[in-house]
């Protein structure tokens, strides 16, 4: 009997598969897995403090729930409305983003979606065809290179240590070019390492990609969130050339504490908007129309509690860098944005930890989540094995908590 042909075979497996190649590839979000593991055993009575999510730990500012209460007995906010985003809250984000980046916008150019994440896949969806390819800075937020692949794109990393600063150079950027690049994923202030790139260098990655002729989709989520001498600068402010070939994606999650409130963006030249606008109309239709109402508030409302808690997580930034350093064999630099610190741990892994070598980052956020009752991010999920994310947006109490029982246990690596 003839041996099966490749067709034959490829067909055979794709009978027996229950779940499409195309999902079955993706990865669960492991920032969120780790948050999920840390909230069942806190459940379980076990007094885990929890590093993981990026969540800020305030309540929504009043005035945003107030307006969200006011939304709900809208009878007009009880029914379907544009798919693209409330008029009002379209014309509140181009006035903000005038406000916040110096960066003109006409309402046309906003879509609202649900949440940063669906911006930035319906971004990505809209921008790639089959192949094409996408430079992604590394250490890189999880999601990113999960949403490029879902849209058929091709994630090229690209990484930053912590002897850069966690920045990447337009030498590497070049390095990694080829001709199917379409993209530059372009994220400052960063998740994961809260890295906050300079004017000049902002400049000079945007002019490379103007030379190039490339797409740039900067995430500009942590824009309020910087500390000392850092600023935010926007890529389409400060190179305008290349605001017609640039998506921004943007929300209020981080910025008004309303993670669960799902409510983001994207700004973008129309045709792609209107791309992505379609897009939206068949997979989820309008955001909550009461998210949105309490969005407005938020966009349009003055920026006096950000920069409350914006004291606060700086506060909490000076204390975590500070106590990290402290650990023989963890070397934090100080982040310079949003609300996260990314220590290296190499200098740990393969020491005798508790009776255990991890050899991994995994293994040793394994290894702190047991024995310390710390839930940690591992570097293997941001692209860079060997570090470890923890989000600082806690009380300072469980954050100075936190980090004190992995002193005392990392103390014991031998």
């Amino acid at each position: 009997m003839s041996a099966a042909t490749p067709t034959a075979q490829s067909a055979s497996a794709a009978a027996g598969r229950r779940v499409s190649a195309r999902v079955g590839a993706i990865s669960e979000s492991a920032t969120l897995a780790v948050d999920a593991k840390a909230k069942a055993l806190k459940a379980a009575g076990r007094p885990v403090i929890g590093f993981g999510a990026g969540e800020p730990d305030f309540p929504t500012p009043g005035y945003i729930v107030d307006a969200a209460v006011a939304a709900c007995r809208e009878p007009r906010f009880h029914r379907y409305t544009p798919a693209g985003g409330l008029p009002e809250l379209k014309q509140a984000i181009a006035a903000k983003t005038l406000r916040d980046s110096g960066y003109e916008v006409s309402p046309s150019q906003v879509l609202v979606t649900n949440g940063g994440k669906q911006a930035i896949y319906e971004a990505f969806a809209a921008l790639l065809d089959p192949g094409d390819e996408v430079i992604v800075p590394a250490p890189y937020w999880t999601t990113y290179p999960e949403s490029i692949r879902l849209a058929g794109g091709v994630p090229v990393e690209v990484v930053a240590d912590e002897t850069t600063g966690y920045r990447v150079s337009v030498e590497q950027l070049e390095a990694a070019r080829t001709e199917r690049t379409k993209v530059l994923l372009f994220v400052s202030p960063s998740n994961p390492t809260g890295a906050v790139y300079p004017r000049e260098q902002v400049e000079a990655i945007g002019r490379w990609a103007v030379e190039h002729g490339l797409w740039v989709l900067t995430d500009e989520i942590y824009e309020h969130l910087v500390y000392g001498d850092a600023e935010f600068s926007s890529l389409p402010v400060v190179v305008p050339e290349l605001a017609d070939r640039t998506v921004i994606v943007n929300g209020v999650a981080k910025t008004y504490a309303m993670t669960g409130w799902r409510v983001g963006w994207l700004i973008g030249p129309q045709d792609v908007v209107k791309a992505a606008t379609n897009l939206q109309s068949h997979a989820t239709s309008n955001v909550s129309n009461v998210a949105q109402a309490a969005a407005i508030a938020a966009v349009s409302g003055d920026l006096d509690a950000v920069a409350e808690m914006g004291r606060a997580f700086d506060r909490r930034r000076r204390t975590i860098v500070k106590m990290l350093n402290e650990i023989d064999g963890v070397l934090c630099p100080e982040p310079e944005g949003a609300f996260y610190v990314y220590p290296s741990v190499k200098a740990l892994l393969g020491k005798e930890l508790r009776g255990r070598r991890p050899a991994t980052s995994v293994e040793l956020a394994e290894v702190i989540l047991e024995e310390a009752e710390v839930a940690v991010v591992p570097g293997e999920a941001f692209g860079t094995p060997g570090y470890l994310r923890l989000s600082y947006a806690l009380g300072d109490d469980d954050l100075v908590e936190g980090v004190s029982r992995l002193q005392k246990l990392l103390a014991e690596a031998l």
